[in-house]
This record gives C-alpha cells, structure tokens and sequence, in this order.
C-alpha cells in the first residue's frame, strides 16, 4: 500500500497543530501531560489511549530528531494528509474538518476517527479507487464517496469503543486500582508476603459509584484478615499467590495473563523492600460482548448514514483493544461470525461490505498481531453489487 512505509515532510506536525488551533492544542497537551505525570495506571492507560496526541507534540518540537518508528511515521503521515485535505476545502468543509478535529480533542474523545477516516480514504486510493470527501465537502451523512472503472460507493467510517461491551470496564478498573494502591500499599507492608485476590463481579464494573463500593469492600476485607467475601454484586475470594522461581520476576504479567484469559482485568501492587507480591484479577459474571458492540453500531451505520443509492460499505475501527483481544476476536471467529450474522439481516440490504480494523492495523503491527492487507473484510452475497470486478477490491471478503 501507498503509505506502508510513509515518509512525511518534515513540516507536516507543526501544519496539523496549526490546524488543530493554537489555544486548544495547547489546553489539551497540558491536561493529557497532567493526567500522564501522575504515575497511575489511568495515567498509563491515557498515554496509551492518547498516543498520537503525543506523537505530533514530540515531532513538532524544534529540532526534534532520533529514530522514528514505523507506527509514528503514520500519524505524521495521516496528519500531513489531514492538512492536505484542509487545503483542498473550500470554507465550509474546511470548517467542518476542524470541528472533527475540535470534537477528538475534547474530554475522552481522541484523534483517532480522523485518523480512521484519513486511513481509510488513502487505503482505497491505493487500491486504485478515486476519493472523494463527500461528508466534509457536501454535508453527506455518509463519509467517503469511492469510485472505480465507472462504479461508486458510499463508506462510512464509525469507530466503536471496546468498552461499549466489556461488563469491567476497563477505565473504572484503572481507577479502581488507583484508588486501592495506597492503602494496599501500607496494608503490604505490615502483612508481608504473596497474594491473589480474585473478584468475580456478575454485573460487571462501570461507573465510579461502584468502584467506590468495590474498593471499601476491598479494604473491608483485608482489614478483617477474610479469606471471601460474597454478594449478589461481587465475590472476593483472597488466596496465596503461588509462584514459579522465573514467575515471580519479569514474567509475572504474561504468566497471569496466561492463567486468566485475555478478558480478565490485573493489577500488580508490590513490596520491594520485602519482596511482597498481590495480585488483584477480576471477570466479570459474563463473556465481553465487544463483536456485538461492533455490529450494534453496524445497524445504527447502515439504517441512519447510507443513502441505498450506491452499494454501502461500512468501515469499522474497533478502538481500545490490546494485542490480545484483538488477535482474539480474529483467531476464534467471534467477530466474523457476529458480522456474517449482521449481513443476512435487513438491516444490512444497503451494506455490500462491512469492513473492522484496529490500531494494530493502524499503526503497521505485522501479522499475527494485525490482519492481513490491512483490515478485515466481510462481503454480502446477496448484494447486487457484490460480484462487481470494480468494487472487488473493495469488497472481496479477506477471511
């Protein structure tokens, strides 16, 4: 593809913050720092969530220099395309554009659906398709305007959030966790030694009211030296962490992610001075239903954002995933499945392709990590434009 290995003008992060707005780039720089600065796992999890945010401040410092990786090359290179495309607008798109760009440097919002729908248009156009922005330059509810050999298309480009099907969600968990860790910290250090606190919360984890009433009952139990701790909302249940010689160092993590599955929710709190481990792990009372997420947001896609004058096709980005999930949801089928399913609905009849990618996607990860040539694709047979040699590219199912 055109943009495997970008190289984008050196110019490029300084035009997009310039685009961004001086007063809100900066705003948003200095909170998402604030929040990074304070060494909690939320902090993490926000460096994490906001990592091109913090590619284009690094890249636009005066004189920055040093390696480059593959992944931050395509945040400049999106961002450079996003200035092109500002360039090409008349005025009233280009006033749209920015507000795009406004909304994802809003409160949780990131830059990420920009960049999802800047990648998207450059896929197809190395894939020989024509593009054109018809949602910024023509007010169309739908976003992407493709056209091949005399044959057009709609795209819309949605991103879903993982935690729309996570029952824990995994920023109360953050929270959760930050808000624990000194008081286990101090509890660690008067009752020395290795241990497991397994929680299985039925009706899931959301909100700060019950993270609140999942910490007291945590520290309820440790104060009363409990083994469990058991209601309709959630069973704590302490043990003694029992570790392997290696386990117990570097590998700590991956060997607790291979005892509870990628659906689980860890934290690691430790002693140095001691040597004292604990572990909290929790699930919840169900399966993730990240895969029915995505095709919920499928249906809203197809009924509100597709015109049915023109096949449809729906490009999903699915935000918020780890390297495992992701590679879950591909290796079991479960979101095939789940987006199969959706295309033999009636919902779908203006849908001649439903189309899921990541961040690993996003980002240049290789296989396994990400799906092959970029993106999953799921065709509908029964389309009337499915079989078309011109939209195959397009539309050829890649599983």
């Amino acid at each position: 593809m055109s943009f495997a290995d970008p190289s984008p003008d050196a110019a490029a992060p300084a035009a997009f913050l310039r685009l961004c707005g001086g007063r809100a780039w900066s705003a948003r720089l200095a909170d998402l720092t604030r929040r990074v600065q304070a060494g909690t796992l939320s902090g993490r999890a926000a460096q994490q969530r906001h990592a091109v945010e913090f590619v284009l401040a690094r890249a636009a410092v005066p004189g920055a220099g040093g390696r480059v990786s593959l992944a931050e090359r395509r945040v400049l290179s999106f961002a450079q395309d996003a200035v092109r495309l500002a360039r090409s607008l008349p005025e009233a798109p280009r006033a749209r554009l920015r507000a795009l760009i406004h909304d994802g440097l809003t409160g949780e919002s990131t830059l990420i659906p920009l960049f999802h729908l800047l990648r998207t248009a450059a896929l197809y156009r190395a894939r020989g398709f024509a593009v054109d922005f018809a949602g910024l330059a023509e007010d169309a509810p739908f976003d992407l305007r493709v056209t091949r050999e005399g044959v057009a298309a709609e795209v819309v480009c949605e991103t879903v959030s993982a935690e729309d099907g996570r029952p824990v969600h995994r920023g109360d968990w953050c929270a959760l966790v930050d808000a624990v860790n000194p008081e286990l910290q101090t509890w660690l250090a008067a009752h020395p030694g290795r241990y497991l606190l397994k929680m299985t919360l039925p009706e899931g984890l959301a909100g700060p009211d019950k993270a609140a009433e999942l910490q007291a009952r945590i520290m309820a139990l440790l104060a009363a030296q409990k083994r469990q701790d058991s209601s309709a909302d959630a069973v704590l249940k302490l043990d003694p962490l029992v570790l392997a010689g290696a386990q117990a160092g570097t590998a700590l993590p991956r060997s607790l992610r291979a005892q509870f599955g990628p659906e689980a929710h860890l934290a690691v709190t430790g002693n140095p001075a001691g040597g004292s481990v604990f572990v909290m792990a929790a699930r919840a009372g169900r399966e993730n239903a990240v895969a029915a997420a995505v095709v919920g947001r499928m249906r809203l896609a197809a009924d509100s954002r597709l015109t049915g004058t023109a096949p449809g096709i729906l490009a999903m980005f699915v935000d918020d995933l780890d390297r495992g999930e992701w590679r879950s949801l591909r290796e079991t089928l479960e979101l095939e499945g789940a987006a199969r399913r959706f295309l033999t609905e009636p919902a779908a009849r203006r849908v001649v392709a439903a189309v899921c990618a990541s961040r690993m996607e996003m980002f240049g990860f290789a296989p396994p990590d990400a799906a092959e040539d970029g993106e999953l694709r799921f065709r509908n047979p029964s389309h009337p434009a499915s079989k078309l040699a011109a939209l195959a590219p397009a539309v050829t199912s890649s599983m």
